[in-house]
């Protein structure tokens, strides 16, 4: 998780209007509000019921294309609402790339949700996952970081463990080398999210009210997925997430075993890499003292 790459295209609310006026010329008259730069996409709100959602660089492309093509089916699986498309964007001289309009989604991130209070969403998330983990097509795009085999990131979390800052490494290898030595995922390959953590799932009026940012979208091991157990939880509510997912999916030891070690893997990317973002350092922190706990 290196640091966040620049924008390669400059987005703002005058550029994004006038796409608008060009392609939803009935949606151009609509409030427009800046939201968020992330790593992938810029976000704007439009009046109350949209988001727009740009890439910012080239290598967001092919993600906005999978979530044109692959939210419909996996939107159709789950109760859960998530950002299907409704207007596409296409390519114009006056934007190179393809570009979305989904749904406005209320509800806060449980990033700013005290973790023993997300322990009431535990049962509809273990929901969420159990629709949507699945057996993928052939034609499912491979993401090249989540759903890989844990081993593959063997090099990066060794890494890491060497910065300034780290906790102490002999725990974090130690646990480490247990999630390495699980069997690996047999297959068929599954639907996962690929960026499941707290930032990504919604809440309102204690329920869950949409999961968000599907870039990872892509098929592969269902324990990337499974890691929020510990990034989102604490042991109260791990506890309810993993007994509803094994009675929905019957998933086995090994799985959440490997599931343990992508957590690590995750948070100890997030404090190497958030020292200018201190939610998620604190995600990293809290995933990283909730494997090391359990």
């Amino acid at each position: 998780m290196p640091d966040m790459p620049p924008a390669e295209t400059s987005i703002d609310p005058h550029r994004v209007r006038a796409l608008l006026a060009a392609q939803h010329p009935d949606l151009a008259g609509l409030p427009l509000e800046p939201l968020a730069n992330g790593w992938d996409n810029t976000l704007f709100r439009l009046g109350t019921e949209f988001t727009v959602r740009l890439p910012r660089r080239a290598a967001a492309v092919p993600l906005i294309l999978h979530e044109h093509r692959w939210l419909p089916q996996l939107a159709a699986a789950t109760t859960v609402p998530v950002p299907v498309p409704v207007r596409l964007g296409a390519p114009s001289p006056a934007f190179e790339w393809p570009w979305t309009i989904t749904r406005w989604f209320d509800g806060d991130d449980l990033l700013g949700l005290p973790v023993a209070e997300r322990t009431a969403l535990a049962v509809e998330l273990a929901g969420f996952v159990a629709d949507i983990h699945q057996e993928a097509p052939a034609d499912a795009p491979r993401n090249p970081v989540r759903g890989t085999p844990l081993s593959s990131r063997d090099e990066a979390f060794r890494g890491r463990l060497e910065l300034a800052g780290m906790p102490d490494p002999g725990p974090l290898l130690a646990s480490w080398r247990e999630s390495l030595a699980a069997p690996v995922f047999a297959g068929p390959a599954q639907w996962i999210h690929g960026d499941l953590h707290p930032g990504n799932i919604l809440a309102k009026d204690g329920r869950l009210s949409a999961v968000i940012d599907f870039g990872d979208l892509g098929r592969g091991d269902p324990a990337t997925d499974l890691a929020t157990a510990w990034l989102t939880f604490d042991g109260a509510g791990r506890r309810l997430f993993m007994e509803r997912v094994d009675e929905l999916t019957g998933t086995d030891a090994a799985t959440w075993l490997r599931a343990r070690g992508w957590a690590l893997n995750i948070g100890t990317a997030l404090l190497a890499h958030s020292d200018d973002n201190p939610a998620l350092y604190a995600l990293g922190r809290h995933a990283v003292d909730a494997v090391l706990g359990s």
